[in-house]
């Protein structure tokens, strides 16, 4: 028998794909990179993937997990290997509203633990654009970041337990509701943000939190970024720390955003360089409940936040969300960026993270690095503000790999004397790889490359990805 015999024998013959019935996975959302599988195996259940895993390691089969496929750093390319899908193993297992948990199968899409969790009341905070289609898998896998991550953490912060399938097939049950636990290394954060090169997560026990009661949203233009932090920061004291989201969006990507998105408008009436989207979570009724004259004192609150950096010459602009519709569309203009910014081979794009006080300077010194390499660039930049995390996209005049290669060192120099990460919330996969090579502390990657081994002696899960060779 074939691998593939046996693994229809184990897991049922209409859950092995080939040929024409992998269409589905050739692609991943960008289009960037090859995904050619041997075959596509879905199994239903943490013991499929056991049995699949168990037959790849006993014949030194590469095996590539995929939940949603939609990374942005080639995590699930492939020429040949075995991809393991999870998009079968969707049940929400358990809801628990007095431990404020849900606990769900590794397939389940990030909108669909939203729903279940808005049905108690309450709020799972992970999100981003692609949560219709999103797997928590990959998002445990990526440690995902998106918008929300200001209050609530990434998505390591926000899970007690997994449950996952080492490479020989082992289960490794950390299923635990637990919020203390020292009994030993923290084997949970070594998976989540692996990539899949450590196993398969299977299953997951994740925090949820009180819904908010109401939202202040706001769009507001100031002089300098580091003008919006002294907003972040007078909102974060007025408010006991309850921004939630902080997202920076400067002209470029205000006028591209007009360009090609049908029916978008201006957030002013004029325009402005630097713009930021603020929203404040009030969980608490003296907060969220409306008064007796009808305003949210969350509202009144960042009104007069505003006024008074209005007055200061801090806040050169703002608009306030008057109901949902024109929340959602200064939501809608953020989530686009995936969308509007992507341009298949011919931009150079990183997803970077710096210290909160290095946002401003670090932003110049790209500029100033890129235009030196070529005067023409143009560069267009989307950033989580309020954790440091900076999505930087140059649009070089000539696209050549030798170009690109040298806009992506400048980008690193500079990320580098901030003592930041040229890797912020989408992962590496393969786009990384030689930025892992030059710049993460070869110590660093020495131990991750003996964890690996150690665990994956064969090296079948996922291979190409995060350790450079």
């Amino acid at each position: 028998m074939t691998i593939l015999d046996q693994m229809r024998a184990a897991i049922g013959a209409d859950y092995v794909l080939t040929g024409q019935d992998t269409a589905k996975w050739q692609s991943d959302w960008t289009g960037d990179y090859i995904l050619a599988p041997h075959a596509v195996v879905r199994p239903g259940s943490t013991a499929d993937v056991a049995a699949i895993l168990r037959l790849a390691n006993d014949a030194g089969t590469a095996i590539v997990p995929v939940s949603g496929n939609t990374g942005l750093t080639g995590a699930t390319s492939n020429d040949g290997a075995i991809m393991l899908s999870l998009d079968r193993m969707n049940k929400i297992r358990d809801v628990n509203p007095t431990g404020r948990t849900i606990t769900v199968d590794a397939g389940v899409v990030l909108s669909a633990i939203h729903d279940a969790s808005d049905a108690h009341d309450l709020l799972f905070p992970l999100t981003f654009g692609a949560r219709g289609t999103a797997m928590i898998g990959g998002a445990l896998s990526t440690n995902a970041g998106g918008s929300n991550v200001l209050r609530y953490g990434n998505t390591r912060d926000l899970c007690l337990g997994v449950e996952v399938v080492l490479p020989d097939g082992r289960v490794m049950d950390l299923m635990s509701e637990l919020h203390k636990d020292n009994s030993g290394l923290n084997l949970r954060n070594l998976v989540i943000g692996a990539e899949g090169t450590l196993g398969v997560i299977t299953g997951a026990v994740l925090k949820l939190h009180p819904k908010p009661i109401a939202y202040a949203t706001a769009m507001v233009a100031v002089p300098t970024v580091d003008d919006g932090l002294v907003l972040l920061n007078d909102m974060q004291d007025a408010t006991g720390g309850a921004v939630e989201a902080f997202e920076y969006m400067p002209k470029a990507y205000i006028d591209r955003h007009l360009e090609r998105v049908e029916g978008a408008r201006r957030p002013f009436d004029d325009d402005y360089d630097v713009n930021v989207m603020i929203e404040v979570g009030a969980t608490a009724a003296k907060d969220g409940k409306p008064g007796p004259d009808g305003v949210i004192p969350i509202v009144a609150q960042l009104e007069q936040s505003l006024g008074a950096m209005l007055e200061k010459g801090q806040v050169l602009d703002a608009v306030i969300a008057q109901n949902e519709a024109q929340r959602s569309e200064m939501w809608a203009r953020r989530e686009a960026a995936g969308e509007i910014l992507f341009d298949p081979g011919i931009a150079v794009n990183t997803d970077i993270a710096v210290p909160l006080s290095k946002v401003g300077e670090t932003l110049e010194a790209i500029t100033y690095g890129l235009k030196k390499l070529d005067p023409d660039v143009t560069e267009i930049v989307v950033s989580h503000l309020g954790d440091g995390n900076i999505h930087h996209t140059a649009y070089p005049r000539r696209n050549t790999p030798d170009v690109m290669a040298e806009m992506v060192a400048v980008v690193e120099d500079c990320v580098q004397a901030a003592r930041g990460s040229f890797s912020a919330e989408h992962g590496v996969g393969v786009s990384k790889l030689e930025t892992m090579r030059r710049r993460k502390d070869p110590v660093a990657l020495d131990v991750m490359r003996t964890i690996k081994k150690a665990v994956d002696p064969k090296g079948i899960m996922n291979p190409g990805k995060v350790f450079p060779s």
